[in-house]
């Protein structure tokens, strides 16, 4: 059973605060970017894509797309891939858009049912939804608006996080955790096939998920930098701690608390 959800959003100001992906990716920039759980999860996905070579002819959505640290990866990867992001947050956009100027950003709202642009209907090849859905009251909307941007067919890597929610995770509106049965009924729910959804990260990823946890919020004034600077002494050294401990995970088994799912467009 997925882990419950402690937050009480009833207060609709707690609940804006933690919506806010404007004000989050300017104070969280240079902590995402250190992140090892970050940077570990994005080999998954990038494994899990199975793009070739350079990856020429490959068309990739990147839904939630933040700061662009996952279009770094890809194309440094596969310089030749195109790559589109679809984004909420303006900060966002921005950000990507500096980093990032050989891929493309879009400033949209997936929740809502807004036709993409007539060049990118029915476009991807590929499609990253990665820690994303938690953040969601309704999930099942998002996935099935996204549809409209992917071609038949489309390959569709999705992470969510599993295990507890912590205090940092509340912070950032996180609305639950998943495990791999309720992922899978999810992106069934949503309009896409889901081909296999697994548990990845034990052991290293999981400490790395009960430190955070153990901190509480000091966690948060560790790595929200009002002006965008790096987290904290303390947080920068954990993180390089968990980054060499995080070569030694297992990236499929039962007890992992990253939840990694393959699925498909079909058409």
């Amino acid at each position: 059973m997925p882990f419950p959800n402690p937050v009480d959003y009833s207060n609709s100001m707690q609940q804006a605060l933690a919506d806010n992906w404007d004000r989050h990716w300017t104070v969280l920039d240079k902590a995402a970017r250190r992140n090892p759980a970050q940077k570990y999860r994005r080999r998954l996905i990038l494994d899990a894509l199975q793009i070739e070579g350079d990856g020429r002819g490959a068309r990739v959505l990147d839904i939630g797309s933040g700061q662009g640290d996952l279009a770094v990866d890809l194309l440094q990867r596969h310089p030749a891939a195109d790559c589109v992001g679809v984004e909420l947050s303006r900060s966002g956009v921005s950000i990507a858009s500096q980093r990032v100027p050989q891929a493309r950003f879009f400033e949209r709202d997936l929740l809502q049912a807004v036709a993409p642009p007539e060049s990118l209907q029915d476009w991807a090849t590929h499609a990253i939804c990665s820690e994303v859905l938690e953040h969601l009251d309704e999930p099942e909307r998002l996935i099935a608006n996204s549809l409209a941007w992917m071609a038949p067919g489309c390959r569709v890597v999705v992470t969510v996080p599993g295990g507890p929610i912590s205090s940092f995770d509340r912070h950032i509106g996180h609305r639950k955790h998943y495990d791999p049965a309720s992922l899978r009924g999810l992106l069934e729910r949503g309009g896409l096939q889901a081909e296999s959804v697994a548990s990845a990260g034990f052991p290293f990823f999981n400490l790395y998920r009960l430190a955070v946890i153990a901190r509480g919020e000091r966690l948060i004034e560790d790595v929200s930098r009002p002006d965008g600077g790096d987290p904290r002494w303390a947080a920068r050294t954990a993180m390089r701690v968990f980054a060499v401990a995080f070569s030694l995970n297992f990236d499929r088994g039962r007890f992992g608390w990253q939840m990694l799912a393959l699925a498909r467009l079909s058409g």
